[in-house]
């Protein structure tokens, strides 16, 4: 007698089966999908790491890529015992190089070949140096990806129209836009305002918000001589790139992370301590 356990189709026959009915276009496909998971067919996860995968078919490079204020650049000029203590401060596997400015990229340092220094070898960071890879800001997150993977690269800078340098990218980028937070409770819509108080007395904050605008807004007078952002002031006071959930205390007001990738802060919860 036939087990009715062992009759019933499984998860990929019925997602397939579900998926029959053909999308027109991106919007009904993404409407399939959420039905998907509104009958369970998909987890949360799934759900999220599909959406994302669409998301980087639209999505250009200048939308995801790390700004040229933001970048940790070696200044080739620099001796290894000057630049090294910046390395290990910052903690990045992979740094530009550059010859005067970050317009003059030369090359791309791996962290892990200082270690030829700490050896006692003959060193010389020109040597060193591997290749720097130059996209333009428009290209297409899917393609980059697939670069990156058939070129075995893991960084590409950024260039713009006359051939500065606006950024960087990095395959950690790209990945984190499937696998990541495509959207939570943390996340600010383009249209919404930088800074968004709550019932509570606390401010939800983008961290590109300039230093200007939040003491206007908070009633602070934090200077704003050596960075520009609260993301800056943030990352001044915490000495590294800090993790979501993490605490940073300025004079009374306490700032959590709340949204932060491998490289950058996007959002952050203000609040003044109590008294």
């Amino acid at each position: 007698m036939d087990d009715p356990e062992s009759n019933k189709p499984g998860l990929l026959e019925r997602l397939s089966a579900f998926l029959l009915r053909e999308p027109e276009d991106r919007e009904q496909l993404v409407e399939l999908l959420h039905s998907a998971y509104e009958r369970e067919l998909l987890d949360a996860d799934a759900l999220s790491m599909m959406e994302g995968v669409l998301q980087v078919s639209e999505r250009q490079v200048r939308e995801i890529m790390i700004p040229r204020a933001q970048m940790d650049v070696i200044d080739i000029s620099e001796p290894p015992d000057k630049f090294i203590p910046f390395v290990i401060e910052t903690a990045h596997s992979r740094f530009p190089v550059s010859d005067g400015d970050k317009d003059n990229i030369i090359g791309i340092l791996l962290a892990k070949d200082l270690l030829r220094y700490y050896a006692g070898e003959e060193f010389n960071v020109r040597d060193m140096l591997r290749p720097a890879v130059f996209v333009p800001e428009a290209k297409r997150l899917n393609v980059l990806l697939r670069d990156f993977r058939s070129n075995r690269n893991h960084i590409a800078l950024v260039a713009d129209e006359y051939g500065g340098v606006s950024g960087m990218v990095t395959i950690e980028d790209v990945l984190e836009q499937i696998v990541g937070d495509i959207e939570d409770e943390y996340d600010f819509d383009d249209d919404e305002d930088n800074i968004i108080p709550d019932a509570l007395g606390h401010y939800r904050v983008k961290a590109d918000t300039e230093i200007g605008d939040f003491n206007a807004a908070l009633g602070t007078d934090f200077s704003d001589e050596e960075y520009d952002t609260v993301g800056g002031l943030v990352l001044q006071a915490a000495g590294q790139l800090p993790k979501r959930g993490e605490q940073i205390h300025l004079g009374e007001l306490t700032f959590t992370v709340l949204r932060a990738d491998s490289r950058r802060l996007y959002s952050l919860l203000v609040e003044r301590k109590k008294a």
